[in-house]
């Protein structure tokens, strides 16, 4: 039997999205299976974190992503839209989230059909490739691409009782995180260890060596 690896991942994070391509090269090289969490984006989870951040962050968060995304061999833009509204008026987060809810419950209807990574994959390189993701069929387009049909899952969804089993679980996965040990995304869980951030993906693949996890070849 595989083992399973819980990966906690948000459509927000440009970390998350530069982790997708590394985690189904480490899916190919080990038997293992990656179960996708989605959780709501760290400003709606824990909006006074951006607070706390100093002037310089913001820039240098910009100046890392890209480098990380080119050393990687990874193309970055910033989203187009943002899947996170922000109030013009205030400045803040506004209080209605429809594009980042949309999203995760995708990304979450996706994972329960087995094909949560090829989405992440596909929608990820959609929302980050600076393309106005929302138009001209783009996005039925990318989810088209992992074998999935965009109107079949937004019908089943349209449903009070499924809305609220979905949203229930990103709640839930936001919880589970923490629980493990880390708040931010992406974070890795194997066997109760925690492994935040894509940049420890080869302590991942370093532990399950150490656990004895079969490579594939």
């Amino acid at each position: 039997m595989s083992t399973t690896i819980d990966l906690y991942w948000s459509f927000r994070s440009p970390y998350s999205y530069l982790a997708v391509k590394p985690t189904m090269a480490l899916r190919e090289e080990w038997d293992i299976d990656i179960n996708v969490k989605i959780v709501l984006p760290l400003a709606l989870r824990q909006p006074d974190f951006f607070e706390s951040r100093g002037p310089q962050w913001m820039g240098y968060l910009f100046r890392d992503i890209i480098r990380l995304a080119e050393m990687s061999g990874q193309t970055l833009s910033m989203p187009q839209p943002d899947p996170v509204i922000t109030d013009p008026a205030t400045g803040t987060f506004a209080a209605e989230q429809p594009l980042v809810w949309r999203l995760s419950r995708l990304g979450v209807a996706a994972n329960e059909a087995g094909r949560g990574l090829e989405f992440l994959n596909e929608v990820g390189s959609l929302v980050w490739s600076g393309e106005k993701w929302l138009e001209d069929g783009r996005l039925d387009a990318a989810i088209e691409r992992t074998g999935l049909n965009l109107e079949a899952i937004e019908t089943k969804m349209e449903t009070n009782t499924e809305t609220k089993r979905v949203d229930a679980l990103i709640h839930r996965y936001d919880k589970d995180l923490r629980t493990a040990g880390h708040w931010g995304v992406p974070t890795f869980v194997l066997n109760d260890e925690p492994f935040f951030g894509q940049d420890r993906i080869d302590t991942l693949a370093w532990r399950l060596g150490k656990l004895g996890v079969a490579k594939t070849n």
